[in-house]
């Protein structure tokens, strides 16, 4: 079985699910390898319109890192390892297609990052976040202290961090770290069903907002400017004149991407 699987559904949503449930879906080299390859091919794959990330087995979406393989690493060798882990989720983040983490279990350390890193959460209402890492020396290193004050705010996300304790599924939901709680049994088709809405909207629309939210963190002259030249860009796409059209005909669109 693949480390991370590849399953293309109805609407272009494709069902990605991290294979180490033995291991509570812990990341390591080989996980990192197969994840990256995984995006790639979604990126180049026309027919995939939205993606969802899950993790295999009932307890874990991913329980962070692979913490046998740390011991041994120098300064340097944790700097690209960091590094590493860094730019697959941001290949995650900047998709420019939606993708929606299905958390269904422990999201800690390497894991609550991952989710960090999808465009939108749901979780179970049994699933447990958190950012275990100054417990163990050590401090959040695949973009953790980046992203996540951006999604919860400073305080919250110092709270998290410092004090390495879980949150629960409803605590998440709370302070904005995830965007819905479903049952366990109803999790993967509530974020399936989610996903499908998004897909059927128009690719170009999609790749653009979400870099035009990408920009947000930037002055706001500056992503004001952004917005303004990608929403441009949007009007001058085919997709925009098929959506404006449909509307006027009051038919359903038929977007290409284009």
């Amino acid at each position: 079985m693949s480390l991370v699987s590849y399953d293309l559904h109805d609407g272009g949503v494709l069902l990605l699910t991290v294979n180490r449930a033995d291991k509570l879906n812990a990341l390591n080299a080989e996980v990192f390898a197969a994840l990256d390859e995984a995006l790639a091919r979604a990126a180049a794959d026309d027919f995939v319109r939205a993606v969802v990330v899950t993790g295999a087995g009932p307890k874990a979406f991913v329980a962070g890192a692979d913490i046998a393989e740390f011991p041994s690493l120098s300064s340097a060798q944790g700097t690209d390892l960091s590094r590493r882990g860094q730019q697959v989720f941001d290949r995650i983040e900047r998709l420019g297609k939606p993708v929606v983490a299905a958390v269904n279990g422990f999201a800690l350390g390497g894991g609550c990052e991952l989710a960090l890193a999808c465009h939108v959460r749901v979780a179970s209402e049994t699933a447990r976040f958190g950012l275990p890492e100054v417990g163990l020396g050590l401090i959040p290193g695949y973009g953790g202290t980046q992203r996540l004050p951006r999604v919860v705010g400073r305080g919250r996300a110092l709270e998290m961090i410092l004090s390495a304790e879980m949150v629960s599924a409803q605590r998440a939901y709370e302070i904005g770290l995830v965007n819905r709680v479903a049952t366990p049994e109803a999790l993967l088709a509530d974020a399936t069903a989610l996903a499908r809405t998004m897909a059927a909207k128009s690719p170009t629309a999609l790749r653009l907002a979400i870099h035009a939210v990408l920009d947000s963190d930037a002055p706001l002259e500056d992503g004001l400017a952004r917005e303004a030249n990608l929403f441009g860009e949007a009007m001058g796409s085919a997709d925009a004149k098929e959506g404006t059209t449909a509307f006027l005909e009051k038919r359903a669109p038929a977007f290409t991407g284009q």
